[in-house]
């Protein structure tokens, strides 16, 4: 009986596994398919018409027909550039979207970890007034917190003794109401997300922490925390792409951006400068520069998800 020599079908078992490895890392691939189909469409249309028109001067006579459309290249966003209201209303947008972040985290963190300690009713309790809060439409719980905090007919107000105090006057008061609405409408999901990331964690290991004396404070800053930093930074990333685009809190709550716009962000200022003064090129020159904002961020929280599943 003839043998196969050994070496030949080592050299063709060898060539088989990067083949099938290759088919195995397409085939995910393959299942996106059908979601892109109705995604790229879905979302490209709209951003090449916005930035077409940012390339053009664009303004109400060219949308009534009465003047031709001007294309200008870059001079929306030389204009923009240029603009000392621009890169105000965009440091105002970041310091805003940051701490929104940073009192998000907190509030979600600190009820996360009640949760682990309530019992069954009160965690149940807790846990269905997140969700009321996370289900509540941002125009609804907007038009809410603009009645509580009413100069007149406001509850606050009534309660602390503040007749016709006008919480949205002043621009750093204003922007306080606004944060908690925005905080209001974030936690439950940065707390239910967090809280599955603890009840995760072994039993034992938060056991033998509090045999060794860590209090709980000890205990959540140096094992629960950098045992949950890879949900942490998920959870930051998308509050940040969240927070940085806010839009209706802002613009029901004071009216369109405040007195002279002054609790403007770039989503507000986008709308204010394309549909209140008519200068459609420009305001789409501002959200091509928001756009490619958020798709740096977007490529972090796509990193960190990765890492994540890695971890996992």
């Amino acid at each position: 009986m003839t043998q196969i020599p050994a070496a030949p079908l080592a050299g063709r078992v060898r060539h088989a596994r990067p083949r099938a490895t290759r088919r195995g890392r397409g085939r995910p691939l393959l299942y996106l398919l059908p979601a892109a189909a109705v995604l790229v469409p879905l979302f490209g249309y709209p951003i090449y018409m916005l930035g077409l028109l940012s390339v053009f001067d664009y303004r109400q006579a060219q949308v009534s027909g009465g003047e031709p459309t001007k294309f200008i290249g870059l001079g929306n966003y030389a204009t923009l550039f240029g603009d000392e209201r621009f890169w105000s209303i965009l440091l105002q947008t970041l310091i805003f979207a940051v701490a929104l972040v940073v009192v998000t985290l907190a509030v979600g963190a600190t009820l996360a970890v009640v949760l682990t300690r309530a019992g069954r009713w009160p965690r149940l309790l807790l846990s269905l007034a997140a969700m009321a809060a996370w289900a509540a439409p941002a125009m609804t719980g907007s038009t809410v917190w603009m009645f509580l905090f009413d100069a007149d007919l406001g509850l606050v107000n009534q309660v602390l003794g503040l007749d016709g105090f006008n919480w949205f006057y002043d621009k750093w008061v204003a922007f306080g109401v606004i944060g908690a609405t925005v905080v209001w409408h974030s936690f439950p999901l940065v707390m239910v997300t967090l809280y599955a990331g603890i009840q995760a964690i072994p039993h034992s290991v938060r056991e033998a922490a509090w045999l060794d004396g860590a209090s709980e404070w000890q205990s959540f800053w140096r094992i629960i925390l950098p045992m949950l930093r890879p949900l942490v930074t998920i959870v930051v990333i998308q509050s940040i792409i969240w927070d940085f685009k806010i839009f209706t809190q802002i613009y029901v709550m004071t009216n369109g951006g405040g007195i002279a716009l002054q609790n403007s962000v770039l989503n507000v200022y986008a709308y204010q400068t394309a549909f209140g003064s008519s200068e459609y090129g420009l305001g789409s020159a501002i959200g091509v520069v928001m756009t490619l904002i958020l798709l740096v961020i977007t490529m972090f929280y796509i990193r960190a998800l990765y890492r994540t599943g890695e971890r996992l």
